[in-house]
Parts: C-alpha cells; sequence; structure tokens
C-alpha cells in the first residue's frame, strides 16, 4: 500500500472519529423508569408525581429551587417584591417564548393563575397554593400575586406552580400534549409504556447535554432493577436498597416524603379517638424502617410535618409499638372484631404495597379485620380526593416541596381541601389563622398547638421519614436533589 492511500486512510479515520465524538457531544439519550404512568401531562389540575416526574422538564414556574434545596428566581428575574400583605410582585425574564411559539409575559402569569384557582377546573394542587387569589398584569414584564389574606410564604408557592401558554391554556390538548418553556418538549406519549422528551435547542437557560429522555412506566421495583442491570434503564426511581450495593451507581439523598395513612375521623369505624390511638399503637415502626427501607427512612416523631420543615413540632415523641395496649383500647372502644377499609396503590412509592400489607397486619394482630384495596393509580387519586366518600383510612407519602407545615395542613387536615378526612370546624379555623400569621414566633406557636392536637387525637397513622433511592447506569452523572425533581438539564452522561 502506498503512501498515499495511508494517508487517504488515516485522514478518514481522524474525520470518523471527529465526528463520533462530535455525535456523542450532543445526540445522548437517556431511559428513565419511573413507577406509575402519569394520569395526565395538565401540569395544574392533578396532584400525581409521575405527572411532575415528566412535567418537571417541559414547564417552569416563577420561582425555582437549587439541587439542595434553596429558593431562588426561575422564570422570574429576580425575587419578588411585597406590595402590600397581600401582594405580591414579580419582575418577569425577557426573551423568553413557549414551545409552540407563545411569549412568557405577564399575560401567561395571569392565565396561569386563573386557570388553576378556578373553581371548575377542582384543581387537587390547591393545597400548596393556600389563599391564592388572582394576579393583575401592570405591564408585559410586571405582574402582581395576590392572595385573600396575608401569605409568607408565597414566593415557596410559585415555586410550585407551573406556568402554561395564555393562548394554549383553554385548549384540552394540553393534559396529552404539554406546552412549556422547559429545557424539554413533548415528543410523544405511547400509552402503557413510555413518554419520550426531545430536547429544546432554544432554551433561555443554555441547552442541555442529553438530547432525549424517554420516560418507562414501570411498577414493579424488582422491574426496575432487572433493567438497569441489563442496561435497558439510566435512572431508576426507587430502588430496592438491599440492592444499593449491587447496582452500578445508587445514590440516597434525604426526601421530602413521609408515609402516613389518613383517618375518615367522621367514618364510624375509625370514630372513637381509643381506636385512632390503639391503629397508632399497633405498629413496630422501627422493624419497619429496618426490614423494609434497611435503614433509609426514620421514624417519625408523632407527626406528618416534615423535619427541617417551618413548624415542625420538636417537643412530640413517635408513638410506642404497644400492641397489648392498643388492643385494651380497641376492647374498651367495643371495636374488636371491627372492619377497617385501607386503601392503597401500588408501584409509585418504594416498597408501598408491602408497607400497606404489614400495616393491616399488624391492626389485625390487635383485634380489627382490615379490609386492603390496591387501586391502579388514578383510580387511587379519585378516590382519595373524593370528599363525599372518603375511606376509612389510605395510605400516602406525602411530600412538602414548600419547607413549610401548612404543606401538611392543606393536604391532610384543613376540611373540605386536599385529602382531608375530618369535618373540624376548630381545626380548620386555627389552620388558615396559622396560614396567614406573619409573626414568626406566633406561627411557630400555632403550628405546635395544632400537631399536638393531631397528635393527642390521633388524626392520622403517621409512619416514617423517607429517603429517596436512586439506581444509575454507570455512564450517569447526576447528584439527586432534596426536592425529588429530576431534573434532566442536570444530568451528564459519560461514553
Amino acid at each position: 500500500m502506498n503512501s498515499r492511500i495511508l494517508g487517504l486512510a488515516a485522514g478518514l479515520a481522524v474525520l470518523f472519529a471527529s465526528t463520533l465524538s462530535t455525535s456523542a457531544s450532543w445526540a445522548q439519550s437517556i431511559t428513565v423508569a419511573i413507577g406509575s404512568e402519569p394520569s395526565t401531562l395538565d401540569p395544574q389540575l392533578r396532584d400525581d408525581g409521575g405527572e411532575r416526574q415528566v412535567n418537571d422538564n417541559i414547564y417552569e414556574a416563577l420561582m425555582a429551587r437549587t439541587a439542595t434545596g434553596e429558593l431562588v428566581p426561575g422564570l422570574a428575574a429576580e425575587a419578588p417584591t411585597q406590595v402590600d400583605a397581600r401582594t405580591w410582585q414579580f419582575k418577569l425574564r425577557e426573551g423568553i417564548k413557549f414551545h409552540n411559539g407563545e411569549p412568557f409575559n405577564a399575560d401567561a402569569v395571569v392565565a396561569s393563575v386563573q386557570r388553576v384557582i378556578d373553581p371548575a377546573n377542582s384543581s387537587e394542587q390547591m393545597a400548596y397554593l393556600g389563599p391564592l387569589s388572582g394576579a393583575e398584569k401592570i405591564d408585559e414584564r410586571t405582574v402582581r400575586i395576590i392572595t385573600s389574606a396575608p401569605d409568607p410564604i408565597l414566593p415557596a408557592r410559585m415555586y410550585w406552580l407551573k406556568m402554561i401558554p395564555a393562548g394554549y391554556s383553554k385548549d384540552a390538548a394540553i393534559a396529552e400534549k404539554p406546552v412549556g418553556t422547559g429545557p424539554y418538549r413533548f415528543g410523544n406519549w405511547d400509552r402503557g409504556n413510555s413518554i419520550t422528551l426531545t430536547v429544546n435547542p432554544d432554551y433561555w437557560g443554555g441547552e442541555p447535554q442529553i438530547d432525549e429522555v424517554a420516560y418507562r412506566f414501570v411498577t414493579e421495583a424488582g422491574t426496575r432493577l432487572s433493567g438497569l442491570m441489563a442496561g435497558e434503564f439510566d435512572v431508576i426511581v426507587n430502588l430496592l436498597p438491599e440492592f444499593a450495593g449491587s447496582v452500578p451507581q445508587a445514590k440516597s439523598v434525604s426526601g421530602l416524603d413521609t408515609s402516613v395513612i389518613i383517618l375518615g375521623v367522621d367514618n364510624p369505624a375509625v370514630k372513637d379517638v381509643r381506636v385512632r390511638r390503639a391503629l397508632n399503637m399497633a405498629i413496630d415502626r422501627g422493624s419497619l424502617a429496618e426490614s423494609l427501607f434497611a435503614g433509609n427512612a426514620k421514624v417519625t416523631k408523632g407527626q406528618l410535618v416534615l423535619p427541617g420543615a417551618f413548624g415542625y413540632n420538636d417537643g412530640l415523641e413517635s408513638w410506642p409499638y404497644d400492641p397489648a395496649g392498643a388492643k385494651k383500647l380497641i376492647e374498651e372502644a367495643g371495636a374488636t372484631g371491627t372492619t377497617i377499609n385501607l386503601v392503597g396503590e401500588a408501584g409509585r412509592w418504594l416498597k408501598d404495597r408491602e408497607l400497606i400489607e404489614a400495616v393491616a397486619a399488624y391492626w389485625t394482630e390487635v383485634g380489627l379485620k382490615v379490609n386492603v384495596e390496591i387501586l391502579e393509580f388514578s383510580v387511587y387519586l379519585d378516590r382519595i380526593f373524593d370528599m363525599g366518600n372518603r375511606p376509612d383510612s389510605y395510605f400516602v407519602l406525602n411530600s412538602n416541596e414548600l419547607f413549610d407545615a401548612d404543606r401538611e395542613m392543606a393536604f391532610a387536615y384543613e376540611p373540605g381541601q386536599g385529602g382531608a378526612s375530618n369535618s373540624d370546624k376548630a381545626l380548620g379555623e386555627a389552620i388558615r389563622a396559622a396560614r396567614s400569621e406573619v409573626d414568626v414566633e406566633k406561627r411557630k406557636a400555632a403550628y405546635a398547638a395544632i400537631t399536638k392536637k393531631l397528635h393527642e387525637e390521633a388524626y392520622d397513622v403517621p409512619l416514617l421519614n423517607h429517603q429517596d433511592i436512586y439506581g444509575m447506569s454507570e455512564r450517569m452523572e447526576w447528584q439527586p436533589r432534596v426536592d425529588a425533581k429530576i431534573i434532566v438539564k442536570e444530568m451528564k452522561v459519560n461514553e
């Protein structure tokens, strides 16, 4: 072979290698396995974790958080200013467009607020939004958010509320074809199997490294694990903790989730406070933390409020494991043999079915009959938000992205809101008063009184504070966030 041919071959080899290197730098695809299929891709109406796992990459909000939880401006150009007790003013970033070409401006913010608070939409997300009552356009880049009462955590609520295009907001297609300002655009939805997103090359925050992400809906934790080991998945949620040492990469972070059984305190089966206390005393939470989660969960201190959140009550103690005392209370209440319906789901959260079944077994041991209903996730959501037909008890992992006790109060306890399952008017008044209290010490004292009452009256059965555990392929580079968001623009792929 002469030198001319050798030179040509060498040149082609260099060109080919360069092409591969360039391609690898931008055309990266990953697959993320999540525990449930979204019930919708509408970002404002359902309280659905599967929807959020996808839409957190399509939509954005006025405020954002860093991976460690610090509240920072998002679509807002800066932190908001407070005009008066019930009005906050936001300046908006310039030059941002939605994926369909509509401009992000004050009109979009007003439309987003009006849509989510519209009673006709019955948004399940109002438990995050408190006294939000409206929005007013000042100019194209200035908007005021209005509340019906003073709201000291309004900026944190604006981290939750996703912004939608003003024109597209009335289109029913938003439930299946989402349009946001985020780093990824909607690609396609293969019902029952996957959702694919593609990179937004015009993203205002800079183009991410990963070009495409596919979300696979895999209910069984073992199936997610085997898919990761086979190279089918790059990231899996809710890694089985006992296999953390066997996967290419495992990462955990203190999460925002607290597992709890919400009790329908007006229902005959659990109306007697002695029965509700017995339900708490019957459960060996320490054994559950160790046997099911290998220490990646901690026993709650007698409350649903997230440790570290404003309003967490350090003065409460964990419920003791006292099956004999629980059985005695059941007998004193004349409730031996009473049937309690326990509603749950399977796959959305780590070892949710196992935790539900373990609780049911503990309750059975102290003399109750337990009817466990494991529902498909969208049906489960319909059931727990059905204010006219609250179950005796239902299982949920409640998350607190607001880092404030009002999140738990609005979801689990305020009558007529979220998943609350009581008609206690005095409790509702106390919750609303605490929500609007601007004096920090008075607000803290108000939550201390509320959480003490909830504990004494046993309005719920708090279980465990959970860590988020992820499994990743060898090629992934990502540090999980404290708010449990799976933000793909923060990920890198090492080939």
